[in-house]
Parts: C-alpha cells; structure tokens; sequence
C-alpha cells in the first residue's frame, strides 16, 4: 500500500495536470523522480520484501513454542534379557521376554536455552531483508538517469521552439523587406521565393521538434503514470548546489551485506553451545516401563533434556575463513565501485568545467551576431544585401542562439548527473 504522502501527491499532481482552463500545469524534476519511482513496477517488490521478513520472524519466533512429535519403532533383537538361574518365590514368576519389540510414542519438547539460535534466525531475517531492500534501492535510483535524459530532453526542445519563434520572426521580417523591394522593382521575386523556402525549412524543424517533444512526454507520462502533453510547463530546475560528499545507495547495500556474513558467524558460534529444554513423553509398548512385564502397556515420563552437538567443530576454523574472505571480497568491490565512481565523477567535473568556458563565450557571440544581424537588415531593406547574404546572417544568429541554449541545459544537465552519481540527487 502506497504511503499516504505519494498518493496526496499523485492526487495534487493529477488535479494540476487537468486544471488547463485555470492555469498551465507544471511539473518540477524532483516530483518526477519521487513520481518515477513510486510508480515504476519494481516498487512493489518492497511489499513482497516485508512480507517475507514477516514470515521469517514469526517462523523464528515459533521455535519458543512447543514441537510435538509422533515417533514408532518395531525391533528384532538377537537377544533379550534373561536369568540364568530362577528363585522359587511363591505366587512370583521371572518374564521371559520376547525378541520382536514394539514401540509408538508422541513427545513435548519445550526449548529452555538455544545458545541464542532464535534469536540469531531473528538478526539473520532481518539483515536479509535489509540486502534485499537495499538491493531494490539501487536497482530503482537507475531511473534517476533515464528521467534526467527525458526531462532536460524536454526543457531543450523547449528552448529550440521558442528559439525557432524567433527565427521564424527574423525570416518574416526579411519576407516583408524583400516583397517591398520587389514592389519598388528593386528586387527580384526570386529573393521572396528563397525567403519563403527558408520559413518553410523553419517549420520543419518546429514540426520535427515538436514530434520528439511529444516522444520525450510519452515516455515521461508513463514513467510517472500521470498525463503529459503540449501544455504541460516543464520548470527549469535550478543549478545544484555540487558536493563531493558521497551518498550512493550501493555503498549501504555492501554494509549489510558484510553484516549478512557476521550474523552466519555468529550462528556458527551458536551451534556450538549446548541447549536444554523440557520433554514429555508418553506411549504405548511392549515391554512398558515395567521391565518385570513382557506385555503391551502406556505409559508416560518426562525430564530434562541437554543436547550438544560438537560436530561443527570439524568445519569451524575453515568456514570462519570462508566468511572473512567473503567480507574481503565484498570490500574489494566497494573499493572498486567507488573506484571506478571517482573516474565517472572527474570526467563530469570536466564536462561541467568545459560548458562553463563555453557560456562565457556564447554572449558575446549572440551579441556580435545580432549586431550583424541588424546592419543587414538595413542593408537589405536599402537593397545592397542580398536575400541570400542575409539569410546566412540570420541563420548564423540563430545558431548561435542555439548554441547557447544547448550548452546552458547541457550544463544544468550534466550538474545534475553529477548529483546522480554521488548521489545526492534528491537531497
């Protein structure tokens, strides 16, 4: 069952996507990933997990209560106890027992001291449950990644739309000189047609970013089970504030998994302990308890019972080195994945370093390229450009517009899988 947390809001979030006729809807990352994650199939294994830890508890738990047990047993002897001489007792005679014995009993037995056994399969279910849990965490903060890559895919296209607006004003605007022109008979009605094939090469990217616009929410809409569509506002998420502290969830799941290796070294103590306990017993043979009778007859007894079983104690020093070695192989690979995190996060810093020398550039592009763009404007209008100078001027503006809206998601982007891969993405 849901928290009640997710489900307020899936509800909020739902209320919000439909709500068009009030305001825009707006979807934030961190909602997304809470979003993604709730809903992906996976999840549900959490509930199966505590489940089975249940089970396991109760199971331990019920070794405190009494086992009842039916046992029988039918024998043939080669020899039974005899008297070599008899006592002539009047009104007494000695049994001369027979050779085939038989014997079916039910038995109480009711633990006293384990050396700590149940207790032990308690700490062990728990630990399980805590590898599994985690094991479950790590495969579920993957979706980070892929939410990261359909969210900013998102926010980019909508930059480039609104950038293609502006071309598409700035290739109108050169439509309406050149159409000027030619009515003053200055210019000819080759120039507007070049202009006017430029405008429809403008919507073809808009009609080509939109599609994969509409890919991008699609995927996104069922990642998080919610509707996402053109109206849908995709908030530009802040830059993070970047760390080196490490949080990844792997780093925890090889913790418990140690600790699933020392509670089997603890249990391998325990089984050498001793272990006492009540018993009850109760039956029906031949011969009974009177061993001055050959005939079937009930009977019952009860006690103390003390068990110890050293047998382990052949495989004792060999299977604690097993588990010292399956302690050192698991911190070989935190070792190694922490290694190899380091090289993935050295390569983001470098990244994210390199986006940030390219936007100190991009402005002063843009704005030599729009200052271009103006004087050939006017020099278009005056008729001493041609349509097709001006459309590389514009087309150059334009890309270099685009490069710096590439470059700024780029960044915001790459922060964010850097936050990823230490993961403090949530934080």
């Amino acid at each position: 069952m849901r928290p009640l947390k997710s489900i307020i809001l899936n509800l909020a979030l739902f209320i919000g996507l439909n709500a068009y006729s009030q305001e825009l809807p707006v979807l934030k990352i961190k909602n997304v990933y809470q979003l993604a994650k709730e809903n992906y199939p996976l999840t549900k294994q959490h509930d199966l997990i505590a489940k089975t830890k249940d089970y396991s508890l109760q199971n331990a738990a019920r070794g405190y209560l009494p086992a009842f047990s039916v046992n029988g047993q039918a024998t043939y002897q080669s020899t039974v106890t005899s008297f070599p001489f008899t006592i002539p007792i009047p009104g007494f005679s000695i049994p001369q027992y027979d050779k085939d014995q038989y014997k079916i009993y039910g038995q109480i037995d009711q633990v006293i001291y384990d050396g700590g056994m149940i207790r032990n399969q308690k700490q062990t279910a728990k630990t399980t449950a805590l590898v599994q849990e985690q094991s479950l965490e790590v495969e579920l903060y993957q979706l980070y990644d892929r939410v990261n890559q359909l969210f900013f895919g998102v926010i980019l296209i909508d930059e480039q739309l609104k950038q293609n607006e502006l071309l598409a004003k700035d290739v109108q605007n050169g439509i309406d000189k050149a159409k000027a022109l030619v009515s003053n008979g200055v210019a000819y009605r080759s120039s507007v047609e070049e202009l006017l094939a430029q405008m429809l090469q403008t919507e073809q990217a808009r009609v080509e970013l939109k599609a994969t616009r509409k890919a991008y929410t699609d995927m996104l809409s069922q990642f998080i089970n919610l509707p996402v569509n053109d109206k849908t506002v995709f908030e530009k998420p802040v830059s993070p504030i970047l760390t080196d502290q490490f949080n990844r969830p792997e780093l925890l799941l090889y913790n418990n998994q140690k600790k699933v290796y020392d509670d089997q070294e603890h249990l391998l103590n325990v089984q050498l302990r001793p272990k006492f306990g009540l018993f009850a017993q109760g039956g029906y043979a031949r011969p009974g308890l009177n061993m001055l009778s050959n005939d079937f007859a009930w009977y019952y007894l009860g006690g103390v019972k003390l068990s110890w079983n050293l047998g382990s104690l052949y495989t004792y020093r060999n299977q604690k080195k097993i588990f010292e070695i399956n302690k050192t192989s698991v911190d070989l690979q935190k070792e190694t994945f922490v290694f190899n995190t380091s090289l993935v996060q050295k390569q983001q810093q470098a990244t994210i370093s390199k986006f940030a020398d390219l936007l100190k550039n991009d402005d002063a592009i843009i704005q030599l390229r729009e200052s271009v763009k103006k004087a050939s404007a006017a020099q278009l209008e005056n008729g001493v450009l041609s349509v097709h100078d001006y459309i590389l001027v514009v087309n150059a503006e334009d890309q270099a517009r685009q490069n710096l809206i590439l470059h700024q998601i780029q960044m915001l982007q790459a922060q964010y899988n850097y936050q990823n891969t230490m993961g403090n993405i949530i934080n």
